[in-house]
């Protein structure tokens, strides 16, 4: 199991190559792909899945008893990690023939951990299809290093070691190379360096590509750490690990029957508040399960009696308790790698959990015979929020906040424990079945 998850955060470097990963899983398992603009005819047992943007995907099994008695059980996650995003005309020319790139900070990333790491590119181009309200998209994964962002000697910032403040836009430009004036001129003719390297990956001309969304990614890949390899370090363990073991749960047990729909919800842009049609302050989880249940033959009032009986764990990983800050966490409820799935409570109601949906999760744990641990922020801590809370301003359901316990969480690489990934998916499918 653990194997598979390293080689899908390898293989998901943004949120495009995210959902591209899980479809591909999905498609072998034989799940059946509905599109928001075609009519749907959904069968009881059916598999099924919806792509949002190509950012966010919505994969579910229909459930066989009446809808207007029995809800959904669903697992929700995020694809987007923060990162560094390509700007439009993001070439900068520099002494020398130096091109570095004019980047903007997705999320909120750990910036210092980007420098002196060999950095790839993945993400879409789109492309003139013929019909102008509808552009071809393409994804792509350069797969090798072919930027870095090149941290300031010591000799310049002898206080560097004691708190570096830092500009995205000064500090932060990743380099591509150095180039001759006659292959600067070239790549001005051609729309510039990026989309000469993307093109060329693609098979197209740089003059085909109309527009771009680009992340840069390290290019490290996932492995174990630790004396007897219980960890895993890499990038986007937050939240794509909880992504990967929603998606093992779902397709552990697909051959289940089950009266309820059971659905993974892989929401986009939690990064930055959820804010999009493919975040979950949109409506779109709200309008997928109203055509399911519409599909199945259920009724105008009976969606919302589906809606009360609705559960969802909102899965999003948590912080585990650090050996060298020990002051930086509440002094009875800070969970450890190799706990166990955390259970995440705030007061003030950032996160959805109260004690009816901790108490569900608590028997799912006892049930799949896992330990679970529990997170609440230092009193003096302001905490952040995650999909749960979010996703309840567009359906009043009951659920629960959790995560695995990380470090780093929002480094260029961050660390799990591979016991507590194993737990969760354990729980999980305890969930689905």
């Amino acid at each position: 199991m653990i194997n598979r998850l390293l080689r899908w955060l390898d293989s998901s470097t943004c949120n495009f190559l995210a959902v591209d990963t899980i479809t591909k899983e999905l498609n072998i398992a034989g799940f059946r792909e509905l599109r928001q603009e075609d009519s749907w005819k959904i069968e009881p047992g059916g598999k099924y899945y919806v792509v949002k943007n190509g950012t966010a995907i919505f994969a579910f099994i229909a459930g066989k008893g009446n809808p207007d008695e029995h809800g959904f059980r669903i697992i929700s996650a995020h694809s987007d990690s923060p990162c560094f995003k390509l700007k439009p005309n993001a070439e900068i020319l520099g002494d020398g023939g130096v091109v570095s790139l004019n980047v903007e900070k997705y999320g909120g990333g750990i910036l210092y951990t980007w420098f002196d790491r060999p950095l790839s590119m993945s993400g879409r181009v789109m492309l003139d299809s013929g019909d102008a309200m509808n552009p071809e998209m393409r994804v792509f994964d350069l797969k090798k290093g072919v930027a870095f962002i090149p941290h300031l000697a010591i000799h310049f910032n002898r206080s560097v070691n004691e708190g570096n403040p830092l500009s995205v836009q000064n500090d932060m430009k990743p380099v591509i190379g150095f180039f001759s004036p006659e292959e600067i001129e070239e790549a001005k003719k051609r729309g510039g360096f990026v989309k000469m390297m993307v093109a060329s990956e693609l098979g197209i001309k740089p003059e085909e590509i109309i527009d771009y969304e680009i992340c840069l990614y390290p290019m490290e890949q996932a492995g174990l750490c630790g004396a007897k390899g219980e960890y895993f370090q890499s990038a986007r363990i937050d939240d794509l690990s909880m992504a990967f073991a929603g998606l093992e749960a779902l397709l552990a047990t697909a051959s289940e029957d089950c009266a309820d729909t059971r659905m993974l919800a892989v929401f986009d842009n939690e990064e930055t508040g959820s804010g999009t049609k493919q975040g979950a302050a949109s409506p779109v989880a709200r309008n997928i399960m109203e055509r399911v249940c519409a599909n199945l033959g259920g009724t105008r009032e009976g969606f919302f009696r589906s809606v009360a009986n609705t559960f969802m764990i909102s899965a999003d990983d948590a912080h585990a308790w650090h050996p060298n800050y020990n002051s930086k966490y509440d002094p009875t409820n800070h969970p450890v790698i190799g706990g166990g799935p955390v259970i995440k409570i705030n007061a003030n109601c950032k996160y959805m959990t109260d004690a009816q949906g901790a108490a569900v999760f608590r028997n799912l744990c006892r049930k799949a015979g896992v330990e679970c641990q529990t997170f609440v922020n230092h009193s003096d801590v302001a905490g952040g929020s995650t999909l749960g809370n979010i996703l309840t301003s567009q359906l009043d359901i009951k659920g629960v906040d959790m995560g695995a316990p990380i470090w780093a969480m929002h480094s260029a690489r961050e660390t799990a424990g591979v016991a507590d990934h194993e737990a969760t998916v354990k729980v999980f499918s305890t969930f689905f079945s």
